[in-house]
């Protein structure tokens, strides 16, 4: 595989700051280590001028970085490609994939580059940081409007508690990008435990490379499945273990998701990470009115990866997963029983997700709290009654956690245009939390149904003033998100119902 030429000797770089330096980052690069045939090994290209449009100090923190060095001009020019990390190793790894259903071949790192693996066990990309060997004609770019999306939702969906990917910050530049328009460029600095996908072991086993394959194998169990060559974890097959193990996380994901009401909008097989986190934050939509068959990606014409596909899609692209897997499992009846722990523990946890919602997992210890039965009841009446009145869903949740901790039921209630249907729901739920310690109840759903999600509106707004470089909604809106469940006095407009003019937005593949 060809390399990339390096940047010209006489590009603008700043010099090291001898004071901070890479931040005191230490890098041990564990999936460099697993050999060419992995990746490419390239440097990312410079952009020009490039400025700060969001950090995360929480990611940072995290990192070790310091304050002071993540408002440096090196840390700007480290984070947008402009100059590489001492100890990394930038990279473009290759993996294959199934898109839209249809197996799309080899695909790879297309406008991530990998800069390393810290010490401290976290990866390190860059995305938009320039054209690698798998952009397939495109320019490695990301652009503004996108860069923003991803950096606020990946710190959003970690301060909801959903594995995810992070974000410790995006830089932008006025070097122009062409999309259905011209925008401008930018680079979001991701954070990962890994960003191995389902599509890295599609593409060696796709090709018969299965040294490779179970080269990559043997690298995710040791470094993050170490539990699967213990024999008595589900099978004596390790790879049969790293199947289970992996479908139950994915399970544990989706059924986050869908409690919160997440769309993700395309869950191609290289979107999938092996880790179960939320990965690829492309045409994603947190629901307004609750609709099951609300689509979010424009590009989805048929309708593939709708709100209510998601746990299927999870489960089909496990099964790819699976079938990638054989030459190592040997046997397909320990491979099915591997994917059948997938559906077992998305029921048990979207159940335990639901309850939560409700109020009815602070009654756990209660014998003579509600029965499995009556819950799961209730949890399809609940979910049948915002579904056939449209009711904005982190809205209808939010305001019955207040209600049930005090507040009145005229805030839900006027959600709905039938108050009668809503007035003979809350009666049965009331049966319900009468027979559970209501302090509790109220405790557990504040803590559960958040206050403020992403609302596509919100992002759209805050992009429309970075455009103009005024990027005070960015930082607003990480300030909230980073903490949803919390009340945030002075933005309680971004808890309020989307404008009518949010229905018109439309995220496509491409944004």
């Amino acid at each position: 595989m060809s390399t990339l030429p390096t940047p010209s000797a006489d590009a603008a770089l700043p010099h090291q700051n001898p004071d901070h330096p890479d931040g005191g980052l230490a890098w041990r690069n564990g999936f460099a280590a697993l050999g060419p045939a992995f990746y490419t090994r390239l440097r990312p290209r410079p952009l020009p001028s490039p400025y700060w449009v969001g950090r995360s100090a929480a990611m940072a923190r995290e990192l070790g970085l310091s304050d002071a060095w993540m408002a440096s001009d090196e840390a700007l020019h480290r984070l947008t490609g402009n100059t590489l990390f001492e100890g990394g190793d930038a990279l473009a790894s290759v993996y294959s994939g199934h898109q839209f259903g249809h197996w799309a071949g080899q695909l790879g790192d297309g406008r991530a580059i990998w800069l390393g693996e810290t010490r401290g066990g976290q990866e390190i990309q860059l995305k938009g940081a320039g054209p690698t060997p798998y952009s397939r004609m495109g320019d490695g770019r990301a652009v503004l409007r996108s860069s923003i999306r991803e950096f606020l939702c990946s710190e959003a969906m970690h301060g909801l508690g959903i594995p995810t990917t992070r974000a410790l910050a995006v830089t932008g530049s006025d070097a122009p990008v062409r999309r259905e328009e011209v925008e401008t460029a930018a680079v979001v600095t991701r954070v990962a435990p890994s960003f191995i996908r389902f599509g890295h072991f599609e593409h060696f086993s796709h090709n018969r490379l299965h040294a490779e394959l179970k080269t990559l194998a043997d690298h995710v169990i040791d470094r993050h499945y170490p539990a699967c060559r213990d024999s008595a974890s589900y099978s004596a097959n390790p790879y049969t273990n790293l199947l289970a193990a992996v479908s139950e996380r994915t399970a544990r994901l989706l059924a986050q998701w869908q409690a919160v009401g997440f769309c993700h909008g395309v869950m191609n097989t290289d979107n999938m990470s092996i880790l179960g986190l939320t990965i690829d934050y492309g045409p994603f939509q947190f629901l307004d009115a609750f609709d099951p068959d609300h689509i979010c990606n424009h590009s989805d014409t048929g309708g593939r990866y709708a709100y209510n596909q998601q746990p299927n899609i999870a489960h089909w692209n496990l099964f790819c997963l699976g079938q990638a897997l054989m030459p190592l499992i040997g046997d397909q009846d320990q491979a099915l029983a591997a994917l059948e722990v997938y559906k077992s523990t998305f029921l048990e946890a979207f159940h335990g997700q639901m309850r939560a919602k409700l109020g009815l997992a602070a009654g756990e210890h209660r014998p003579s709290g509600p029965s499995l039965d009556a819950e799961r009841a209730l949890i399809d009446a609940t979910l049948q009654l915002l579904a056939r009145h449209r009711v904005d869903h982190s809205l209808f949740w939010r305001g019955l956690s207040q209600h049930v901790a005090g507040g009145p039921a005229d805030p839900v209630r006027d959600l709905f245009i039938d108050r009668a249907a809503f007035d003979m729901w809350l009666l049965s739920y009331s049966e319900h939390l009468s027979q559970i310690n209501r302090g509790l109840a109220a405790d557990l759903m504040l803590k559960t149904n958040p206050k403020y999600v992403f609302r596509n509106h919100l992002g759209e707004l805050a992009i429309r003033r970075a455009k103009l470089k005024d990027f005070s909604g960015v930082d607003d809106l990480l300030t909230v998100l980073s903490r949803p469940f919390d009340e945030h006095p002075g933005f309680e407009s971004f808890a309020a119902l989307p404008p009518e003019w949010a229905a018109c937005i439309e995220i496509s593949c491409s944004s």
